[in-house]
């Protein structure tokens, strides 16, 4: 791969993007850069702690100063970015000076139950997760609509969507 840019995957929690990201890494022989473990890293706290100690605020202006930072210093890189990156407009702009942008997208029966395997989703710590799970995702719908790649995950074959998005990557390096 020859120019200058990262594959950003940008969606809702539990539409794959760390697992799909490690695969597309490892395909390309690329880094593979994950937002959330990173803001873990940095902070020595978990996404769950962050939101319970320091609130949702905090947590989302580690995010932003992330993407600044990544969208700036990092290249050929596959970043995989928390669902509510797309909250703040900037992020998304920071990430795409360096990067093509993808949404993944899936079905919400498939986003329950894929999230369902993890008690590390602090947005989703209540008694109704598919009701929260829609007003999240009816609340972020523009911002994921308004990238320009889109791949629904519900029913793709890991191997098959990670090959997908590496020739998508390569055909827009450039």
């Amino acid at each position: 791969m020859d120019g200058c840019c990262n594959l950003v995957l940008v969606g809702f929690m539990g539409t794959g993007k760390s697992v799909i990201g490690r695969r597309v890494a490892a395909l390309a022989n690329r880094p593979f850069l994950d937002m959330d473990a990173e803001i873990e890293r940095r902070s020595g706290k978990s996404i769950s702690r962050i939101f319970a100690e320091d609130g949702e605020v905090v947590f989302r202006d580690m995010e932003s100063a992330l993407s600044v930072e990544w969208g700036k210093e990092r290249d050929h890189s596959v970043i995989a970015c928390g669902g509510g990156i797309v909250t703040r407009e900037e992020n998304l702009s920071a990430l795409g000076e360096n990067g093509i942008l993808v949404c993944l997208k899936a079905r919400i029966e498939v986003i329950l139950e894929r999230t369902s395997r993890s008690g590390r989703r602090p947005l989703l710590d209540t008694r109704d997760r598919e009701q929260k799970i829609r007003d999240l995702l009816l609340a972020r719908a523009a911002a994921y609509a308004s990238l320009p790649h889109q791949i629904d995950t519900s029913d793709l074959d890991p191997h098959v969507l990670a090959q997908r998005l590496l020739e998508l990557w390569e055909a827009n390096m450039g």
